[in-house]
């Protein structure tokens, strides 16, 4: 059964139009309708070839015919005779489907024999011996099929030629067309139904390992995250339940990430309530007013240092969430977000005395980003590099354009041993010899809004010898520079001067 969120997403796509597309009623339409657009087609085709086969024998008919009267063409005192008896015209003529045309014209193209009804025809320039030709005419509004033929009689110069031709209407053609194109296309009346029933039938069959799936997968219990087995699933959806096998190992790590985090934020907030909680017990059993007033500085510092972890354990469960789901990713000033931002922390440099100081390119420097979440990542830079610089030290924070863009902040603190360096990026990970308090989340909140937005974050010594350079590489985003001013000032005011 779906959960309320998902039948609540459901019911939007639908309300939305978004209709679930049925993958058997696509495959069926996509086999069906060219099937049905072809079948218009074979129809034509199946006519024209109809009237191809249609016509050979009866063109071979009118050949003979033609051939016939050919024979009886004679040449006399130089002028083209020919000698056709009655008996003869009345067989050629005694036709009870179609009508018989006949004519025979002479070397001028005077009418001989038969019927002027029929068009002439020019002769071509050279003749081949009998040679029957043939074409479509209309007599009277009909149509007809002639056969003709130009003749040379006996001792008659070769450009003396005689024109016979015969035409015959199509009833006999056409009906014998009729009935091969019957023949071909009642079997398909009965093919098709049958083939849409085996069609859906050999579907039915193909999709079955699918519906067995979707069995399988509602029948898992919501906290089964295991594998689902390949073995036996079709290969077209091999590469879907790999991938869905894929997603939920990511999912498995996700949940025990998180199972991690909480026992780690468990244990670590014990600590600042256990000690505000003997503050407090140790204030109320005291009666003398400076003793009172020590253990409630002591409460106020361990309630600072409790507010401090809960920030930052808030902060880094931020970071890790999907932040294109929760936050917009928009073009994002690098440089603008830092002058937003460094006018919080001159007070705290400056009641330790040190040289606080931003160096920037003097131009635009935008990347693709969420400018709440890049906020946090400089916050933190910028929070570690001045708590853990001393007295009359020095905190620079600078860009650096190249083909990527580049945020340095460098501090001229106690620096970060060689084999530390990738440690402290761990959670609750702190240097030991450090005599600043800490929850040790700083850098791993850094890191962790650092892949979210594909850059990379490393530690550097600092080569004046002293310190740390903390250095964040990000890709630029070339698109859209011209509206940075607008973009830069909707950054400031999420940032406004403490």
């Amino acid at each position: 059964m779906w959960s309320p969120r998902w039948r609540k997403v459901a019911e939007e796509d639908a309300a939305d139009g978004k209709a679930f597309n049925s993958l058997f009623g696509e495959i069926l339409d996509w086999m069906l309708a060219p099937l049905l657009f072809l079948w218009p087609i074979s129809i034509i085709v199946t006519h024209n070839v109809a009237n191809s086969i249609a016509n050979q024998p009866y063109d071979q008919a009118l050949a003979v015919n033609v051939r016939a009267i050919a024979r009886l063409v004679k040449l006399e005192n130089g002028q083209a005779r020919v000698n056709f008896p009655a008996p003869a015209r009345l067989i050629l003529r005694a036709d009870e489907d179609d009508t018989v045309y006949y004519q025979v014209l002479g070397f001028k193209g005077e009418l001989l024999a038969g019927d002027k009804d029929i068009p002439p025809i020019a002769a071509p320039e050279s003749v081949v011996p009998d040679l029957v030709m043939f074409r479509d005419e209309s007599i009277a509004g009909e149509e007809v099929r002639v056969a003709y033929q130009f003749v040379q009689p006996i001792d008659s110069a070769p450009s003396r030629l005689v024109l016979l031709q015969v035409a015959e209407t199509r009833n006999k053609r056409s009906t014998l067309a009729s009935r091969v194109v019957t023949g071909v296309l009642l079997p398909q009346f009965a093919i098709i139904p049958i083939a849409v029933i085996l069609v859906w039938l050999g579907l039915s069959r193909g999709i079955a390992p699918l519906n067995q799936l979707q069995r399988l997968i509602r029948r898992r219990r919501p906290s089964d995250l295991s594998p689902i087995s390949v073995s036996g699933v079709p290969e077209e959806v091999r590469p879907l339940i790999i991938a869905f096998n894929e997603m939920m190992a990511r999912l498995e790590e996700n949940l025990q990430a998180q199972q991690r985090f909480i026992a780690d934020a468990a244990h670590q907030m014990r600590t600042p309530l256990t000690g505000l909680r003997m503050q407090t017990d140790l204030a109320l059993m005291e009666t003398d007013p400076a003793q009172v007033h020590r253990s409630l500085v002591h409460i106020s510092q361990s309630a600072e240092r409790a507010g401090h972890l809960i920030n930052q354990l808030l902060s880094l469960a931020r970071a890790e969430a999907s932040y294109e789901k929760i936050y917009a990713v928009e073009r994002v000033d690098l440089e603008a977000l830092l002058r937003a931002m460094l006018s919080d922390f001159f007070p705290r440099a400056r009641q330790k005395n040190i040289d606080f100081g931003l160096e920037t390119t003097g131009e635009p420097l935008v990347i693709d980003g969420n400018p709440v979440l890049l906020g946090e990542l400089v916050k933190n830079l910028i929070d570690n590099a001045i708590k853990y610089t001393p007295e009359g030290g020095c905190v620079t924070v600078r860009t650096i354009a190249t083909e990527r863009a580049i945020l340095e902040v460098e501090d001229t603190g106690i620096g970060v041993p060689d084999v530390d360096r990738e440690r402290v990026f761990e959670r609750f990970y702190r240097v030991l010899g450090s005599t600043e308090s800490g929850s040790g989340l700083g850098l791993p909140i850094v890191r962790e809004i650092a892949e979210l937005h594909r850059a990379k974050v490393s530690l550097i010594p600092n080569p004046s010898g002293r310190g740390t350079i903390a250095q964040v590489v990000f890709p630029r985003s070339r698109a859209g520079e011209e509206r940075v001013t607008q973009e830069s000032r909707a950054i400031a005011e999420q940032f406004p001067p403490a």
